[in-house]
């Protein structure tokens, strides 16, 4: 049987996360009715991240064993004619037998999104945190460089988690400023739980004042959740791209 991975965007408000859950529509769920109707048949799909309910996804992997051959530019065009409105698959590609959306990542890009404004603006507040305050980006900056590189990152991880280790590699965080919004960007191997959400809100808590930029290596040595700001919500968060070595795992 074929195997494909299937390159996903979506608006992540209304779903309950992209693993099946009992407690509202997913993602995964929606991509398994669509593709086992496609095809015909019974088919699940794994994905190469279990993003949060409210958590948006510019480029999610999803990979899957299929009965047939339809050429790769057709799938994406057969496919989402049955999926809901806030869910697309942009790209369809042809992978090795062996390969596995999840355990072939080679690491994943997110971006968190604030906004400054006095007001609520709701054509942001669907993918962006607002703050009524001016964060002071230049701190933010200088701190965004202390994470880069191997830590344990205890401080920056939610209750809930099932990781057998905390310690993780972060090849980068930028911030920018584009008038009121300020982008978060995190690079990196893997992840804890919320960890990306509670760097933005470290992050945000330096904008703020609440913690000095060269506070932030003890904060990470500390281990302590609570040296580290608030996980902030979800909607400021996507998933903006996931990396593989495509070379050697695309079907020849």
């Amino acid at each position: 049987m074929p195997r494909i991975a299937l390159v996903c965007e979506y608006d992540g408000t209304e779903f309950v996360g992209y693993q099946i859950q009992n407690n509202g529509r997913s993602v995964q769920e929606e991509l398994n009715k669509a593709i086992s109707t496609l095809y015909k048949e019974d088919i699940k799909v794994t994905g190469c991240s279990r993003t949060d309910a409210g958590v948006h996804a510019r480029y999610h992997v999803s990979s899957c064993d299929v009965p047939f051959y339809i050429p790769e530019e057709k799938i994406p065009l057969a496919l989402n004619p049955f999926l809901p409105e806030d869910l697309s698959v942009k790209k369809a590609i042809y992978m090795c037998d062996d390969f596995s959306a999840r355990f072939d990542t080679l690491g994943k890009k997110y971006i968190y999104r604030i906004y400054s404004s006095p007001v609520r603006q709701p054509m942001k507040s669907r993918y962006a945190y607002h703050v009524t305050y001016k964060l002071d980006v230049d701190k933010m900056k200088v701190a965004a460089a202390y994470f880069a590189g191997e830590h344990d990152f205890a401080a920056f991880c939610a209750a809930g988690g099932s990781q057998l280790t905390t310690v993780r590699r972060i090849h980068h965080v930028i911030v920018r400023e584009n008038d009121d919004l300020v982008e978060i960007e995190v690079s990196g191997e893997a992840f804890l739980y919320n960890m990306v959400r509670i760097i933005a809100g470290t992050l945000m808590y330096v904008g703020l004042g609440k913690i000095k930029p060269e506070d932030i290596p003890d904060v990470i040595k500390s281990c302590e959740r609570k040296r580290a700001g608030q996980t902030l919500p979800p909607q400021g968060l996507t998933l903006e791209e996931v990396y593989y070595d495509w070379e050697s795992k695309c079907h020849r």
